[in-house]
């Protein structure tokens, strides 16, 4: 689901960018193409590294909460399987009752913390890829480009492309220098492509 609403949210930035993009009519028409992988420029930024490390951190309790829960409950299921036989049926019904009643708590809680975690992260692209729009659009005009297409989409047109087209990196240093956030600290940045859960989703983060 978070994946989806990834490609929703950057399908949005892709239309303001070509929309706004466009030259005057009095103005040589440009003729290069360039790629961006706006997914992975969004988490490279520093604001992007600094926003998705605080939170990793903010849901590190609930991480080993669900953490300690999974483990509980695969103890349980691991005590049926090399003990049933030996439990009287109402010992048994007890604990196959009582696997039911974690299996079902741990995935309410599991749903409840993805839900709130996809939210914030979307709310990070939102914010950051907004204002990436506009850093975007003056590359693209200021270095005679017609058209910059996001490779991170999964219906991109893209199938080869030269890597000197790609201009990712570029828009990653201009909206530091814009932003004016330091870079973090070594060893400090989350790993990105995935959520701070056990078993996640894919958090918006580069795939490629």
């Amino acid at each position: 689901m978070i994946r989806k609403l990834v490609i929703v949210t950057l399908a949005v930035l892709a239309l303001a960018l070509a929309a706004t993009a466009q030259t005057s009519a009095s103005a040589p028409a440009p003729t290069k193409i360039g790629i961006i992988n706006i997914q992975q420029a969004i988490a490279q930024t520093n604001e992007g590294q600094r926003d998705y490390q605080t939170l990793e951190k903010k849901f590190e309790p609930k991480r080993n909460e669900l953490q300690s829960s999974q483990t509980e409950l695969e103890n349980l299921k691991k005590q049926l399987s090399t003990q049933g036989d030996k439990l009287n049926d109402a010992a048994r019904a007890d604990l196959e009752r009582n696997i039911a009643n974690k299996t079902k708590s741990m995935q309410r809680n599991y749903e409840d913390a993805e839900t709130d975690y996809r939210g914030q992260a979307n709310e990070i692209i939102n914010r950051i890829g907004q204002k990436m729009v506009e850093i975007i659009n003056k590359y693209t005009m200021d270095n005679g480009y017609a058209v910059v297409l996001d490779v991170s989409a999964e219906t991109s047109p893209v199938v080869s492309a030269n890597p000197n087209t790609n201009i990712t990196q570029p828009i990653i240093e201009a909206y530091n220098a814009q932003s004016n956030v330091p870079a973090p600290a070594a060893g400090s940045a989350p790993k990105t492509g995935k959520s701070g859960l056990p078993g996640g989703t894919p958090a918006p983060a580069p795939k490629k």
